[in-house]
């Protein structure tokens, strides 16, 4: 983290993935290039077909006035949570014109003229703001992927003024499905909690209450790439927070989830969430919920645009099983630590898919 705090400025040129698409090159320069073990495979990159959809829930039934149906909706849930780390959410209550103006909002500002979005480019002291890369190792292998990262909790790092003036619309859009889909990931952490057999407010509760919980966006650009087969728009990664709310692109699919030793293509349904477990929920349920390895493929033909939307423990706040998960049989997996505390060892060892959870694993 000192080390991180020291770095002004991001150790290479800065290379905007969008204007490499626009510039009509017929290659990717070689440090888009993955390894060959890192590469998609040419089925899941060129066949549409070659799609599958995660567990789907739709959070109405949860109202219904038959029992066996809230019960076997909460079991789907907790069987997603335990078997993909993964599950689409429809009728969740967040409007379908906001989802969709959010979207085409920030569609806006990655189309804007460089200079524009280069008013809010950011650095590797906070990533907040505009941004083209993530590591800060000279050399790295690079995403297809612009970005723009901003925090909405806890308060005292929420500032609208780095946010993007333009579209105009865009810091009211931006507040209004803040507070959207805070709401809706309220619910699910009340969700979560009562299916591991634990008081519904328990999440809630240790990731800090109403006052110190976290919670930031991300909005990733994947501009069209000439040679798709060849890199990623997203690295391996499990999500190192609490749980993500995922928007994605209405009809361009690109998420991968590991399943096994496959990886899956995502099937967005239309007006759903994409909802994972994060790295923070899988130490809390004691590895009972699964934070599960993705990654993001890009294309040819099409750019794509998601919203992940990250709901987090509150930095300082050490993280550890829940008591009532551990038993004789199921002795404590991880030891205690604070979120801020994971991303620094994280930051320190670098991308490293799942592995970055399971080095956590308490010694036996």
């Amino acid at each position: 983290l000192i080390i991180m705090s020291r770095l002004q400025s991001w150790p290479e040129p800065i290379i905007r993935v969008h204007e490499l698409s626009e510039s009509g090159i017929k290659k990717i320069p070689e440090n888009f290039v993955k390894l060959l073990s890192d590469r998609p495979s040419e089925m899941t990159t060129l066949s549409s077909s070659h799609v599958h959809n995660i567990p789907l829930i739709d959070l109405e039934n949860l109202k219904s006035s038959d029992e066996s149906i809230r019960d076997e909706t909460m079991e789907i849930i907790s069987k997603a949570c335990r078997e993909w780390g993964f599950f689409q959410v429809v009728n969740h209550g967040v409007s379908h014109e906001l989802m969709a103006n959010a979207r085409g909002v920030w569609r806006e500002f990655f189309h804007l003229r460089l200079d524009e979005k280069q008013k809010f480019a950011n650095s590797p002291i906070t990533y907040e703001g505009y941004g083209s890369r993530l590591g800060v190792v000279q050399g790295a292998k690079l995403d297809w992927c612009d970005y723009f990262f901003l925090h909405y909790l806890p308060e005292k790092l929420k500032d609208e003024n780095k946010w993007p003036s333009l579209p105009i619309s865009c810091r009211q859009i931006i507040g209004e499905y803040g507070q959207e889909v805070m709401k809706l990931c309220e619910r699910l952490t009340k969700i979560l909690s009562i299916n591991l057999g634990l008081n519904e407010n328990y999440l809630h509760t240790k990731f800090g209450g109403d006052n110190e919980r976290g919670a930031c966006l991300r909005v990733n650009f994947y501009p069209k790439c000439p040679q798709p087969d060849l890199t990623l728009g997203l690295s391996p990664h499990s999500d190192p927070g609490g749980m993500t709310l995922l928007l994605p692109d209405t009809d361009v699919a690109g998420l991968q989830v590991r399943h096994g030793d496959d990886w899956i293509t995502v099937k967005p349904v239309p007006n759903a969430f994409i909802v994972n477990m994060g790295d923070q929920i899988q130490v809390l349920s004691n590895a009972i919920y699964k934070s599960i390895e993705h990654r993001v493929i890009v294309n040819s033909a099409k750019e794509r645009i998601s919203l992940a939307f990250f709901y987090n423990p509150g930095g300082d706040i050490l993280i550890k099983p829940a008591n009532e998960l551990v038993t004789e049989d199921r002795s404590v997996l991880y030891l205690p630590m604070t979120f801020n505390e994971y991303r620094a060892f994280i930051r320190t060892k670098g991308p490293c898919g799942k592995s970055q959870v399971e080095s956590l694993k308490s010694p036996r």
